[in-house]
């Protein structure tokens, strides 16, 4: 049957299946009692269509595209984050609207995770008639003296008191202590506040009372309040619901879903407001002729027709207006009805809780019927008790439709296939009739069965959660000035990167002299770049990290074609003996000549080797120090071309003709130069750094002639290693370096490459959590553990496609439990440390542009960058950051980057290819 909680009066008292939550049904007059409440069934089609139009409305409404006929507002509550258990301090909370025409002033202390949890003390004061229906500075005058009656019988300071505002009404808030009151509702109509701050209104009250400094931190609604205040469980609890004079939700949304609001990241709590929701398209069928005679006598007649079949303040009232109506037609009280009866107001929702009760209930009929006057038969208190049932569980069984499409929302927005979520309750309906939330539990369940649900009740009616509220305001506040000091040191101005770009100018100049500089400025011998010509095939090495590639590159008319095969270098031969290293590289390439069927060729050879060198010739390198986790013996301050030669003749049959050796940076170049003539800048940035470019011989006084040009290897990664750049380095950046296998050196490769960025964002992340900023201040094994953040991470997670939940996901894969809070801050850390690294990669390039410049006489140069390695090619950021930080310190150079395809290998085949041209065009 497509029925939930259909009356069933067909039945005879007694049968099976003939009463609503335990209550008989009378067989007397049933027929009119059907007829009458037959109107408050809701099928489940109808409950269906509720909640799909809801949530059609409520992401209208995120979008910014509200339509009029629903009304569902959608409001942000600027409360970013929900609590971490460690929030500590007094707080004064001041709660109008929560509970009808009251208002209550509490103080609560919270006391972190370890102390003892202590009763908020609280006064309720009744808010008289004539105040909710007059001017608005005489209700917020009321307030401010309710305030200061409360505070003068506790032992409290007179300064420095913060306060959270409880302001239940429907709202337009601009920040978390900006509110501005939209209409009001719950019978309050105070003239003068609708369309102003009701915040300002509350201080300028409490500045007219005088008595105290009160600060207003934040206006908070109760349904709010009711989610942040709930006892902590398995999880979070990110979903408030208030059923009590009116009803309302709100959620954890994701910020970037909030049209209205300028943010990209993190979450921030909507308030649904759907109290005021009005699809006639759907609440029409289920609105009943009691539902209309109650919205035409109510102050605010069409207005929040959906808070008025399911709040505290009107279910009484419809049970009055049901009973009536069975009296009028002879049904109830013997066809009697009383001056009380037919009084707005005269049964109210503690009532309907006390008549509805299946075991005291019956007593309590007749108690509150004679009470009004009424002549109260045999089976008239069984007849009330389904009425005050039909009511009730309709409105349960619509509290439940709204609420599936909140959910349906958040599984959606957060792409979860089975959403587990904690929903805080609050309000006088929960409190008093625990069968509500039996009712709503169950509908859920039918309507969003992919959800896991759990219902927590609020602590305080919400008090608490104002409190908190407060106190995660404050904690966030100091959080966030934690964290601005320690990643302030990254944040580089204009004048430190043009201090670095000036630096590094000097340090070229010293080192093309051969002075002292901690760049080494190593002639490479290559003395062209590319110019078409070039023709024939050759073979490759590429060394340079822990997988060595062989390939063969041909090239003809119709461009360059490679084929190539990698090879691993396993760590014990990276770290053994030199002789085993360049054994193991010859054994690859002749199982490479084999696979290609090249064996007893000698093709002219290009050898990437990826380390820093000084080069005596184009075939001649000496290594001056082994990087990147390499620590063969016997190898620094030799000439690698001799010890792969010495390798081939011990592998003896081999005949390989090596004619170039060649920095992976150079061979960034020369390929991007195939592609584009004006590139004379090769720039590597992966698992270390690097930068190449064309000089003009005359400034290298290593090197004889005065004509023509030399591509000069830089070995930017040492560049600081004198001390330059010690006034940017962190201590991160030294704990870093001391841990490293070459401490001291590499100074500028430490900031900007990926073998240590992962690692600075982890010493950081772990003096954040030292500070309790990060992971509720509980270090974890894995996050000491060196090396455990890759900077491929810093990739992903700064990508621009990811959810915050994507995030957390990566970061919870290392182990790490953390709140979207924390997400969000390890964000800002990864955006902070690879927005430096970009920059100061950007100011050496600016240097390096500003010289070929200079060098050439021009007021403008046009020149191309060839860029090569993962870390400038996967990071979403990194490149527009190198490129921007270029324009900004190098103005007069129009500077364009070239992706390079495989550079390292491509490259030393071009750099051979050209090798071979020069050497034909000087024989010729």
């Amino acid at each position: 049957m497509d029925s939930i909680g259909s009356v069933g009066l067909r039945q005879r008292e007694g049968a099976p299946g003939c009463s609503q939550e335990g209550l008989p049904c009378p067989s007397d007059s049933s027929e009119l009692v059907l007829e009458c409440l037959q109107q408050f069934k809701v099928t489940k089609t109808q409950l269906r269509q509720i909640q799909a139009s809801l949530l059609g409305s409520m992401e209208q409404a995120l979008g910014g595209q509200a339509s009029p006929a629903s009304a569902v507002r959608m409001l942000p509550t600027y409360v970013g984050s929900t609590p971490h258990g460690t929030e500590q301090g007094d707080f004064v909370v001041l709660e109008l609207g929560a509970t009808g025409a009251s208002l209550r002033v509490l103080w609560v202390t919270l006391v972190g995770i370890e102390g003892h949890r202590m009763e908020p003390r609280s006064q309720e004061f009744v808010i008289p008639p004539e105040v909710m229906l007059g001017p608005g500075q005489q209700l917020f005058d009321f307030a401010a003296h309710c305030l200061s009656e409360f505070l003068d019988a506790l032992p409290v300071d007179k300064e420095g008191l913060q306060l959270g505002f409880s302001f239940s009404f429907p709202c337009h808030q601009t920040g978390l202590d900006r509110s501005t009151l939209i209409s009001w509702t719950k019978g309050f109509r105070c003239s003068g506040v609708e369309g102003h701050d009701v915040v300002q209104l509350l201080r300028d009250a409490i500045k007219r009372q005088g008595a105290y400094s009160i600060d207003v931190v934040a206006v908070v609604n109760d349904t709010v309040g009711t989610m942040m205040g709930c006892e902590p469980g398995v999880g979070p609890c990110e979903v408030g619901l208030v059923v009590d004079t009116g009803t309302n939700a709100c959620y954890m949304e994701e910020a970037r879903h909030v049209a209205v609001l300028d943010e990209d990241r993190g979450r921030v709590c909507v308030s649904v407001e759907w109290g005021s929701f009005s699809d006639d398209g759907v609440l029409g069928p289920v609105l009943t002729t009691f539902d209309h005679a109650l919205d035409r006598e109510s102050l605010n007649p069409g207005a929040q027709r959906f808070e008025k079949m399911i709040g505290g303040l009107y279910l009484g009232e419809l049970v009055r207006l049901v009973l009536a109506h069975l009296a009028q037609r002879g049904v109830l009280f013997g066809g009697c009805t009383s001056p009380a009866l037919l009084s707005h107001g005269s049964i109210l929702l503690e009532h309907v809780a006390e008549m509805k009760d299946p075991l005291a209930g019956a007593a309590r009929v007749h108690a509150i019927l004679r009470d009004l006057g009424l002549s109260v038969g045999a089976s008239d208190a069984e007849l009330v008790q389904y009425v005050c049932a039909a009511v009730f569980t309709r409105a349960a069984r619509l509290c439940a439709a709204a609420l599936a499409a909140v959910l349906a929302r958040l599984q959606h927005s957060r792409e979860q296939q089975v959403l587990q979520i904690a929903v805080a309750t609050g309000g006088r309906v929960f409190e008093r009739h625990p069968s509500f939330l039996s009712i709503l539990q169950e509908t859920v369940m039918l309507l969003a069965p992919e959800c896991d649900v759990s219902f927590i009740p609020s602590v305080d009616g919400g008090g608490q959660g104002v409190a908190m509220v407060t106190a995660v305001a404050a904690r966030l506040a100091a959080h966030r000035r934690l964290l601005e000091e320690t990643l302030a040191p990254f944040r580089l101005d204009h004048e430190q990167l043009a201090a670095v770009r000036a630096q590094m100018r000097e340090a070229m100049v010293k080192g093309l002299q051969g002075e002292a500089s901690s760049l080494r400025m190593l002639p490479t011998y290559v003395r062209a770049t590319p110019d078409g010509t070039e023709r024939g095939d050759f073979l490759a090495l590429d060394l340079g990290g822990t997988n060595f590639r062989v390939l063969l590159v041909r090239v003809t008319a119709g461009g360059v074609k490679i084929t190539s095969q990698v090879y691993s270098i396993p760590e014990y031969v990276a770290q053994g003996s030199g002789q085993q290293l360049f054994d193991h590289i010859v054994d690859c390439i002749v199982d490479f000549q084999q696979k290609q069927g090249l064996s007893g060729q000698s093709l002219p050879l290009g050898f990437t080797f990826s380390f820093p060198c000084r080069q005596l010739g184009l075939d001649q390198g000496i290594l001056l120090n082994w990087t990147k986790g390499f620590n063969a013996s016997d190898c620094e301050g030799q000439d690698v071309v001799c010890l792969l030669r010495e390798a081939i003749r011990r592998r003896q049959a081999v005949e390989l003709n090596v004619v170039a050796i060649v920095n992976d940076t150079v061979g960034t170049m020369m390929s991007c130069g195939y592609e584009d003539p004006r590139c004379e800048v090769g720039l590597i940035v992966g698992t270390g750094t690097n930068a190449c470019y064309m000089e003009e011989l005359q400034n290298v006084a290593t090197v004889p002639g005065d004509s023509g040009h030399m591509c000069i290897n830089m070995e930017w990664g040492a560049f600081g290693d004198d001390g330059s750049l010690d006034l940017l380095r962190t201590c991160f950046d030294a704990n870093v370096d001391q841990a490293s296998i070459n401490p001291g050196k590499q100074s500028f490769e430490k900031m900007i490459s990926g073998m240590y960025l992962g690692e600075i964002v982890r010493h950081i992340l772990l003096h954040l959590t030292s500070l309790g900023v990060l992971f509720r201040g509980q270090q974890t094994q894995r996050l000491q553990t060196r090396d455990i953040f890759k900077t491929k991470f810093l990739s992903e997670i700064e990508s621009d496609s990811l959810a915050l939940r994507q995030v957390r996901a990566i970061l919870e894969d290392l182990g790490l439990s953390l709140t979207s809070d924390d997400a969000l801050m390890v964000l800002e850390v990864c955006q902070a440390v690879s927005q430096r690294a970009a920059q100061l990669c950007g100011a050496g390039v600016a240097a390096v542009v500003e010289k070929i410049r200079e060098n050439r006489g021009l007021e403008e140069l046009t020149v191309s960058v060839g860029v090569d390695g993962t870390l400038y090619k996967l990071h979403p950021h990194f490149s527009s950051l190198v490129a921007a930080t270029v324009r900004e310190l190098a103005p007069r150079c129009v500077v364009t980057f070239l992706q390079s395809e495989d550079g390292s290998g491509k490259g030393a085949a071009l750099v051979t290819a050209v090798a071979c041209r020069l050497a034909q065009m000087a024989r010729v």
